[in-house]
């Protein structure tokens, strides 16, 4: 077993991030060079990586520009990269997406788009159908933020809303051959959820994203209930004979991280099981049910004898009920740790790939045997931290943050409990 089970756990979350990395894996998806021009667009938090990616092989002149989240963009040769704000759209966003637009305009059948898609895609392209505004997109999108959707459901919501997502800038690059690139951060790896489905053909409906916001009790501005009960934001769909022919290919996706975690803990001789890739739910409640099944182990080596180590990945949610520092991750940590309550043999952490759990540059956190003992040991309250939704507070306060800085790829949450 490794000596220090925090060092060994935050190796295996390098190890998921590496893999993901759009400089090592992004070169053998590429096309042939077409006859005419090349433009490259996109959006998403790994964008400005993507074109590096692309810049250092493509043998032949490029252009184009990609959105990325604020402190992501890096030097590139011949691909513009924007800023903008993420996980609330904001005015630099919607003058990404206007470019983008402008940028695959008046293409010839001669010429090749490369779309450069990843997580946090749909955030950094806003751009309201008509008859809506920036406020009504921010708006709604805080409230699905919030509320404890999923992420399907939010991007449901998204692609009836906008005028670049749910397929259609790929009407936007007609006559134009359409090749997109992605990275997956949604359970399932839909095309359509990858930022929202720019380039793809979406399968839901006005009537779908309207369920999804009565659902959740969403109050909605007038003019956005006039676009979806009208059927006005209507995405593309698959038979619509205005769509290109259809070029999507995945290079890096939230099972291939946890493959690559699974890979470095057994070269280090740690049995290891992957439980899925695509948890979804309360984050607080998947905490409780992954500490359930690692007291089983513990207690019983059912399902499995330890040592061991659990991965899981997928992208929970969290219904926003206090006003405390927060995240996903270190909302299912905390809930985990209270259920395992001191287990002097199981340690965990829990981050986001993109190295931003919530709303800050916290990539998520660990907890092992000590963690609650320490906190009251401190004066913190766990149980009061939770109901706060204060997983960063908590974990800051005991130095068990884990701090990777922006990551330039994304490829959901990542999860690890060791039991020894």
């Amino acid at each position: 077993m490794p000596d220090d089970p925090r060092a060994f756990l935050k190796s295996l979350f390098a190890a998921a991030v590496a893999s993901a990395d759009p400089r090592l894996c992004l070169a053998r998806h590429l096309p042939e060079p077409p006859k005419g021009r090349t433009v490259v667009v996109g959006a998403g938090k790994a964008a400005a990586t993507m074109v590096q990616a692309v810049e250092a092989v493509w043998p032949r002149p490029l252009s184009g520009v990609v959105v990325t989240r604020y402190g992501h963009a890096l030097p590139t040769r011949s691909v513009k990269v924007l800023e903008a704000a993420h996980p609330v759209p904001d005015e630099n966003g919607l003058i990404g997406a206007r470019r983008i637009l402008e940028t695959v305009a008046g293409l010839s059948a001669e010429d090749l788009v490369l779309c450069l898609v990843s997580g946090g895609g749909s955030a950094l392209l806003p751009l309201p159908l008509d008859g809506l505004q920036l406020a009504d997109e921010q708006a709604v999108n805080t409230a699905l933020l919030a509320c404890g959707a999923t992420i399907g459901e939010i991007n449901c919501v998204r692609r009836h809303l906008s005028a670049i997502k749910g397929g259609r800038l790929a009407l936007a690059c007609r006559p134009a051959q359409l090749v997109s690139l992605a990275i997956s951060d949604v359970p399932g790896d839909l095309p359509a959820d990858v930022a929202s489905g720019p380039t793809v053909p979406d399968a839901t409906t006005c009537a779908d994203a309207l369920s999804i916001l009565t659902r959740y009790r969403i109050e909605i501005p007038a003019n956005v209930r006039n676009v979806l009960e009208s059927g006005r934001g209507e995405s593309v769909k698959a038979d619509d004979p205005r769509l290109p022919a259809l070029d999507f290919r995945v290079i890096a996706t939230p099972q291939k991280a946890l493959e690559a975690a699974a890979a470095k803990a057994k070269a280090e001789g740690i049995e290891t099981h992957i439980l899925s890739d695509r948890i979804e739910g309360e984050a607080r409640d998947v905490g409780k049910v992954l500490a359930g099944i690692a007291l089983q182990v513990a207690a019983r080596g059912q399902p499995f004898r330890p040592p061991c180590l659990l991965l899981s990945g997928g992208e929970t949610t969290v219904t926003v009920r206090g006003a405390g520092r927060g995240g996903r991750n270190v909302e299912f940590l905390l809930a985990l740790a209270l259920a395992l309550d001191g287990h002097p043999q199981i340690h965990a952490l829990a981050g986001d790939t993109d190295g931003v759990d919530g709303l800050e540059e916290i990539a998520g956190a660990y907890c092992g045997p000590e963690t609650l003992a320490r906190a009251w040991g401190k004066g913190l309250r766990p149980p009061d931290a939770l109901m706060k939704n204060d997983g960063h507070g908590f974990f800051e306060a005991l130095g068990d943050s884990i701090v990777t800085g922006p990551t330039l790829t994304n490829v959901n949450d990542f999860r690890a409990i060791l039991i020894t």
